[in-house]
């Protein structure tokens, strides 16, 4: 991201998302607050619990149980919070300690670089609704992250915007981000249709995978048309980016 901040000037960056289980997050933050500078505030902190059991067999990292992942999750981000809000803070939670710590230099943006949370089942809804400043969910998809989750994009968005109403926060604060699939890609038009119909469901930001072959002339002609003139449209109505 480092090397992308410096070749470019004016695209936001991130990772969707990082897994909170491969670094303490005091450290992945001073790691975000490097490309922050670096790309003159660009940066966007994507954070999820962690879920690819293969990945960490293959490199030796533990991953816990689901209930525990979550329970590391919300004081990782409990940890992000209050390092980019607070002078000084001191931490003891039950897996993560900070004693006096300072995040030195802070970020560029204020008041803190913006956290987007991958969330896709209720209690990692009410985290994303006290914390996130953008949430991130998508349909089910075999070998992902949401692999067996049972609700579909409409229930998670009632049950988020219930969750921040709870916490007394205004649902419309956070950005919401979904991915465009291959399915989208099969044409201009899918696309178009895809980016439509989420939009009615309250997504502001899309993301698209890399296709699979065969799927590259449609990327280019959506990268370079149509995602232009979706995200010239939605700024003529206020709504913000239509797709990266």
């Amino acid at each position: 991201m480092s090397a992308i901040a410096a070749r470019t000037s004016r695209i936001r960056i991130g990772i969707l998302v990082s897994s909170n289980t491969f670094r303490h997050p005091a450290l992945l933050l001073k790691e975000a607050v490097t490309v922050d500078h670096i790309s003159d505030g660009r940066l966007i902190l994507g954070i999820g619990t962690g879920w690819n059991e293969d990945e960490h067999r293959r490199y030796g990292i533990d991953l816990p149980e689901p209930a525990e992942r979550v329970d590391r999750f919300e004081e990782a981000i409990e940890v992000i919070s209050a390092l980019m809000r607070q002078e000084r803070t001191t931490f003891e939670g039950r897996f993560y300690r900070l004693d006096d710590a300072r995040l030195r230099p802070p970020p560029i943006q204020r008041p803190r670089i913006p956290i987007l949370i991958a969330a896709h089942r209720p209690r990692m809804l009410r985290i994303a609704a006290r914390y996130a400043d953008q949430w991130d969910s998508f349909a089910a998809m075999p070998g992902t992250a949401t692999d067996g989750v049972e609700t579909e994009l409409a229930a998670r968005i009632a049950r988020l915007d219930a969750a921040c109403r709870e916490v007394g926060r205004d649902p419309t604060e956070i950005r919401r981000s979904t991915w465009a699939g291959s399915d989208a890609l099969n044409s201009v038009a899918a696309y178009r249709a895809f980016v439509d119909r989420h939009r009615r469901l309250g997504f502001t930001d899309f993301s698209t995978v890399l296709p699979s072959a065969g799927h590259e002339p449609i990327l280019r002609v959506v990268a370079t048309t149509v995602i232009p003139e979706l995200r010239d449209a939605a700024a003529a109505l206020g709504a913000g980016p239509a797709g990266g």
